[in-house]
């Protein structure tokens, strides 16, 4: 009969898996661990009210959301112990996938719409949003197609073709559904990638202003956008007599919000922004009911995880030894901390209304599990290129750069 393994030997197997990763990975892992557990709080306080309301219970939307926190964070475990090969082998298959879906959306009846956008898919009663997947798919893609390109960037046309031929047909199906917020995120993906990878800024100065164009096109082709955005720009949201207007509700009501938190805030669970005051208090405008509840120190301490969690991205980039991993976490980078300036900025009142979520914290379960799949994704650089290409020299990339 076989011997049967001791103890140690188990202990050491297990110390193999989880063996120590190096600074660079558990800094983005724990920054990303403390802003899911935050948000998962300040998503219990700001959906308890309408969860109740909704027949769901005060737990109703905790609930939920952390459920899609427990399948993503294994996920993105899983997803960072997979090499860099693996990214290029699903690169393309990744990026047509989530554009089919995409493309269901905007044209057949699967499509559903909320505030003016389509930008959701119901297939067998389960929604979620294809454009999401587009985004992840973009960070795989972008790496892999930049990577081979590395040493023709100069050339036009090895920049234009593949990236805004094919990653801006991706952006243009999204840009169809009228997610206005989704679409500018997405074209800063490109841009950012395109950016780190030592593009020479004038040959991104014209493409820059096409989408410049192309997004001030799509906000006066809504009705709904363009309402907001001259409430906006004309300051009708400030006025303190008479009935307020309805594009003036959600943002004069956030800044209310954040005003009544002061520096201290009124203490936690105790907002009373939540109680069918604020729309999307649990979402796009989870920031205001942080701003209330923990005040001026808790939206500094957000900030500071963000600001932190960008410090990480960047030192993963420094150290990286393919184009491919750098471009690609260079585009995660852009989508999460863009993001989350977007959302903030729109909080703030600095931007109007665009309905961005903020990564991470904000309730949603497609955006979570995606963000945290591309977070992976760039953990799995942090552990190291396991590879057999050369390495890059970064160096002489950015000493090209005009």
């Amino acid at each position: 009969m076989a011997d049967e393994p001791s103890g140690p030997q188990v202990r050491i197997n297990l110390g193999r898996v989880f063996k120590s990763e190096g600074g660079n990975y558990f800094l983005l892992l724990g920054t990303t661990l403390f802003l899911v557990i935050f948000g998962l709080v300040m998503v219990l306080s700001s959906s308890s009210v309408d969860s109740f309301l909704a027949d769901m219970g005060f737990f109703g939307g905790l609930l939920r959301q952390g459920m899609f926190a427990l399948i993503g964070i294994p996920l993105m475990l899983v997803v960072s112990r997979l090499p860099l090969a693996f990214w290029r082998r699903v690169a393309w298959p990744s990026l047509l996938i989530t554009c089919f879906l995409q493309f269901l959306v905007v044209a057949t009846g699967l499509g559903r719409g909320t505030g003016g956008n389509t930008n959701w898919l119901n297939i067998f009663g389960i929604q979620f949003q294809p454009s999401e997947g587009i985004k992840v798919a973009l960070v795989i893609w972008l790496g892999v197609i930049l990577s081979k390109k590395q040493h023709q960037l100069d050339d036009w046309k090895h920049v234009f073709i593949p990236v805004f031929g094919v990653g801006g047909s991706a952006v243009l199906l999204v840009m169809i559904g009228g997610d206005l917020g989704t679409v500018m995120i997405m074209a800063g993906i490109l841009f950012g990638a395109l950016f780190f990878a030592g593009v020479k800024l004038r040959l991104l100065a014209v493409p820059l202003l096409v989408g410049v164009g192309a997004a001030v096109v799509l906000a006066i082709a809504s009705p709904n956008r363009l309402t907001r955005i001259t409430s906006f720009l004309n300051e009708g949201c400030t006025e303190l007599v008479g009935e307020i207007s309805q594009s003036c509700w959600q943002p004069l009501h956030g800044t209310w919000a954040l005003a009544n938190g002061g520096v201290f805030g009124v203490g936690l669970g105790n907002s009373k922004a939540k109680w069918s005051w604020l729309p999307a208090a649990d979402n796009d405008y989870i920031f205001a009911i942080i701003g209330e509840e923990l005040g001026l120190i808790g939206c500094v301490v957000v900030l500071g995880m963000f600001i932190l969690l960008a410090f990480a991205f960047l030192r993963i980039m420094r150290t990286a030894t393919t184009v491919q991993a750098k471009v690609s976490t260079a585009a995660a980078m852009v989508w999460i901390i863009g993001q989350a300036f977007v959302n903030i900025g729109v909080v703030l009142g600095v931007f109007p209304v665009l309905g961005v979520p903020l990564p991470l914290i904000s309730a949603g379960g497609t955006a979570l599990l995606t963000t945290l799949v591309a977070i992976g994704i760039v953990l799995s650089f942090a552990r190291g290129d396991r590879s057999s290409e050369p390495q890059n020299d970064f160096d002489s990339i950015e000493a090209d750069r005009a």
